[in-house]
């Protein structure tokens, strides 16, 4: 099987929201500023609630914020 990894739109989307803050976010989900950290640059993929609860504070699909990429799909 091939590496998978989950990547995301966070940082995008925090700019389009008045330009949001990691520490606004953070606030708004319940985590540290080193989560959001780690999770804009790939370094942490956030638990299945978490992610649910950062689409919420954006208003958008689980699927506009976060996307599983798979080197291989077939797998």
């Amino acid at each position: 099987m091939g590496e998978a990894r989950v990547s995301n739109n966070i940082r995008k989307l925090r700019f389009s929201h008045d330009e949001m803050t990691q520490q606004e976010l953070a606030e708004k989900v319940g985590v540290t500023r080193q989560t959001i950290i780690a999770m804009e640059k790939g370094h942490y993929s956030p638990s299945l609630e978490l992610a649910f609860r950062i689409a919420l504070v954006f208003d958008s699909p689980l699927e506009e914020v976060f996307s599983y990429d798979s080197e291989d799909a077939s797998d």
